[in-house]
């Protein structure tokens, strides 16, 4: 995969992360005598709850890494646990979605961070911290 694909499904992935978290923002925003009681909020939702999982779970992943000081490695070990998160949050869009065009280009974040995730993790094992 050439490195402008890499930078545009990256940058898709991280639109994706906003637009969750636009999402959620909004729906916890205070709207007063809106059908009150009627329906569960939005971030009560399976997908929102989903996701919150996997941002959760990315989060802690990152504070655990053990900073080596060499910033090729400390950076490997930090998009690890943030492109399993990408993918994560993907495979959420594929089970919740229902846009043809969200459900494709999920697909393609989980192909491309796979594939990232693969390469940094063999980078690692081929350049031991020092």
């Amino acid at each position: 995969m050439n490195l402008m694909k890499k930078i545009v499904l990256s940058l898709m992935a991280a639109g994706m992360l906003v637009a969750v978290m636009l999402e959620t923002a909004s729906a916890q925003m205070d709207h007063g005598g809106h059908a009150m009681g009627m329906t569960a909020p939005a971030t009560d939702s399976a997908s929102a709850q989903a996701y919150k999982a996997a941002m959760d779970e990315m989060h802690k992943a990152m504070l655990a890494i053990e900073y080596s000081g060499d910033a090729d490695v400390d950076f490997a070990r930090g998009m690890i646990p943030h492109h399993q998160a990408a993918i994560d949050m993907a495979k959420v869009q594929i089970e919740h979605g229902k846009n043809p065009e969200m459900r494709k280009l999920a697909e393609a974040v989980i192909a491309a961070q796979e594939a990232e995730i693969k390469e940094m993790e063999a980078w690692l094992a081929a350049n031991p911290v020092k």
